[in-house]
């Protein structure tokens, strides 16, 4: 099944939609439509029997233009290419481009719809899109159309190629920070497409993007390295230093500031080997911490006692309101 190239030799993530799905989802606008054809009719014939026939005809006639061919071009128009079949079957009509269609091309389709699909029952439009190579009916080629999917199966999502093992880690020391965002996505585009291209078209672009990755990097690619191969390694060397700073970012959030313990505020122990008034956890702890976070506070088998001290020259007499917070006796008289 080939996909979507615009003149530019860009291969677009869009396949076309083939008979089955395409059929399966007009007979759910034909199931649509024609329901509310019938009850638009049936409203109109009890509200127009007093009328003439040729009178008559005319409504007819103009209900049939306007629900089975003018409500089918509204809802394509206005809902850029999703019926409410092609909504269910994952479908959409885009231009030959990859665009969004527009009033007249929703109005071409319609027009020839009503030939191909209407009078004929569908047998002009199986046979144009079993013979068109990308399912399309006469409609879409006069319009300049395209119905293809919008869903794809899972597990189809483009990846980059790794590059050869002799490149891997060659490029540790560029410097990538100056390389703009808008160039990194070309290059991912170039090689997750790089195979569906023609190949002087992908040697001509992946050349000249190894230019200019090489300008903003200010080293140049070394000579003998295709161009393909140079960008496949310095995008994996990118990806690698992305997921070591989200690691090491992750570690940090996690251990703390240190990243090697668990990180406390003063209150609590810090970083192991930490600065001043900072200690690791089971070294010099606060004596009746608990070993583990968490954990209740154990009391202290014998706290030292605090007592106020006199000081010198006043006689042994401890003045009120004396600081408590002095250190305790020590046993030894003070130097006169």
């Amino acid at each position: 099944m080939s996909e979507l190239v615009t003149g530019d030799a860009v291969v677009l993530g869009l396949r076309p939609a083939k008979l089955p799905s395409r059929a399966l989802a007009l007979a759910i606008d034909l199931m649509a439509v024609g329901t509310v054809f019938v009850l638009v009719s049936v409203g109109l014939t009890v509200a127009t029997a007093s009328l003439d026939g040729a009178a008559s005809a005319a409504i007819s006639v103009a209900t049939f233009l306007l629900v089975l061919v003018g409500a089918p071009i509204a809802v394509e128009t206005l809902s850029h290419g999703r019926s409410l079949g092609k909504l269910a079957c994952g479908l959409r009509v885009v231009r030959d481009d990859g665009g969004p269609i527009r009033f007249r091309h929703a109005l071409v389709r319609g027009a020839m719809g009503v030939v191909e699909i209407l009078m004929t029952l569908g047998v002009v439009a199986s046979v144009a899109s079993l013979v068109s190579a990308r399912g399309r009916r006469l409609g879409d080629v006069f319009a300049g159309t395209l119905v293809v999917r919008e869903r794809l199966p899972a597990g189809r999502a483009a990846t980059v190629p790794p590059p050869p093992p002799w490149l891997v880690g060659r490029f540790a020391g560029l410097d990538l920070s100056a390389v703009p965002d808008g160039l990194w996505l070309a290059v991912r585009q170039y090689l997750t497409r790089m195979h569906q291209l023609d190949a002087d078209v992908g040697r001509t672009m992946a050349g000249r993007l190894a230019g200019e990755l090489a300008g903003w990097t200010g080293v140049p690619a070394p000579v003998g390295v295709p161009a393909a191969a140079y960008l496949a390694a310095v995008v994996n060397e990118r990806q690698a230093r992305d997921a070591h700073r989200m690691f090491a970012a992750s570690r940090t959030s996690a251990d703390g500031p240190g990243g090697t313990g668990p990180w406390m505020g003063p209150s609590g122990p810090g970083p192991a080997g930490g600065g001043a008034g900072e200690q690791p956890w089971g070294s010099g702890a606060v004596p009746g911490a608990p070993a583990v976070p968490g954990a209740p506070v154990a009391p202290s088998a014998d706290p030292a006692p605090v007592f106020p001290v006199a000081p010198a020259g006043s006689g042994g007499v401890v003045a009120p309101g004396a600081d408590r917070a002095r250190p305790p006796a020590t046993g030894f008289a003070p130097p006169a």
